[in-house]
């Protein structure tokens, strides 16, 4: 156990706090047990280690582990604790669950036992946090950890504090809004690098290599997390690369079930499990028809990927209308509800319609509707019904 101290010990010297995500704020960190789940590569780590350098001092009483270490070869994730708990620890955070089994479950016994601990844990693999949700029912607060936003990344660049807006302030105040912020940064000069390579905060440890470290966690997501959760034999695992190869050079599309059953060799049913399996990984984004709902496993009405960054990677040339769209989907996607629209591109919180296009764009497409806007990705501010793409990259 000494040398978990030790190694926590070298991380708590490491960890820079000047550099922090909003995110560390809207947790409610007085819960007694927090998970934070959220895809590779997010930072979920460092908020982790950051919020226990601002807050604790290195001693006896708090400790972080992760449990990908080969202590966990010989010993328990309950005993670990416990021998903590029994002398004095008051706070630990635990990374890297879904490499240990049955981790809910020593985690549930962990509550009910030891009730004046506070215990934070992070998931890589967001497939195996939703099948524990059972188990940890009433006991655990989820929160889902998103990647970089835009406007986080011009905060990273530019060292200037921006701030949040909603989607109503945006769409009924987008021109004051965007005169406010082009007086302090300049959007359109950062927006290229953040669809390249800004979601995922790893970009700011070497941004030559960012997308050979994001090709690596793709690999360990279907090669290893997927698998181990889905029990797919690895004589299947190159059909689910197929299929993700398949789809990234066509996004954002509306799917052929036969056709890319064909082209992939699988089946109709077991790719509508695929699909759903990446992306609960947050590798796709399947866009639906309001009246089928997300939850369906029928067919999506678009699918996409997650984001930009896996275009820039998995893609050689992406089509600049395919960026907008999945830069669009990607962020509303975590603080809005996004279907496909039957008259524009898509349809937000049951109330508002947005086509997308550039600077020529016209909004002919939408005149007979109401709550109805163009996007376009190419201007500073906007006038009217037009609006800023990059604008919707300051709702978190």
């Amino acid at each position: 156990m000494q040398r978990l101290y030790s190694q926590f010990y070298e991380k708590y010297a490491l960890v820079q706090t000047k550099q922090l995500r909003d995110f560390m704020h809207t947790i409610d960190w007085d819960n007694r047990f927090i998970g934070i789940k959220g895809s590779r590569g997010v930072g979920k780590t460092t908020l982790l280690l950051q919020y226990i350098r601002l807050n604790f001092k290195p001693d006896k009483s708090v400790l972080y582990v992760s449990l990908d270490n080969l202590y966990f070869l010989e010993n328990t994730l309950y005993d670990l604790v416990n021998d903590f708990y029994k002398k004095g620890g008051l706070f630990i955070a635990i990374d890297e669950v879904h490499k240990y089994p049955n981790w809910a479950i020593e985690i549930k016994n962990i509550y009910d036992d030891m009730p004046h601990l506070r215990l934070v844990f992070t998931g890589s693999s967001l497939l195996h946090i939703q099948q524990a949700k059972a188990d940890l029912s009433r006991r655990v607060v989820i929160y889902s950890m998103p990647g970089l936003s835009f406007r986080e990344f011009l905060q990273f660049e530019t060292k200037i504090k921006l701030e949040t807006y909603t989607l109503k302030e945006i769409v009924t105040n987008h021109i004051a809004i965007a005169i406010g912020i082009t007086q302090k940064v300049k959007p359109l000069h950062y927006f290229e690098d953040y669809l390249n390579y800004g979601y995922y905060p790893f970009y700011m440890e070497n941004k030559k290599s960012f997308h050979q470290k994001l090709s690596e966690i793709l690999l360990t997501v279907l090669e290893v997390d997927i698998p181990q959760y889905a029990s797919i034999q690895v004589s299947n695992i190159i059909m689910l690369k197929k299929l993700l190869a398949v789809i990234s050079h066509s996004v954002p599309f509306k799917p052929n079930m036969n056709t890319i059953s064909e082209r992939t060799g699988i089946s109709l049913n077991t790719m509508k499990n695929y699909l759903k399996l990446l992306k609960d990984a947050q590798l796709l984004q399947l866009l639906y028809v309001e009246d089928k709902g997300v939850n369906s496993l029928g067919k999506p009405e678009k699918i996409y990927l997650n984001n930009t960054n896996l275009m820039f990677n998995l893609v050689n040339e992406s089509e600049i209308g395919n960026r907008r769209e999945t830069f669009f989907l990607n962020q509303l996607s975590y603080t809005n509800t996004i279907f496909a629209s039957k008259n524009a591109d898509f349809k937000v919180d049951g109330v508002y319609e947005f086509e997308l296009g550039g600077r020529n764009k016209k909004k002919k497409q939408i005149k007979e509707l109401q709550s109805a806007f163009i996007v376009k990705d190419t201007i500073e501010i906007g006038a009217d019904l037009n609006i800023p793409l990059w604008l919707f990259g300051f709702l978190y």
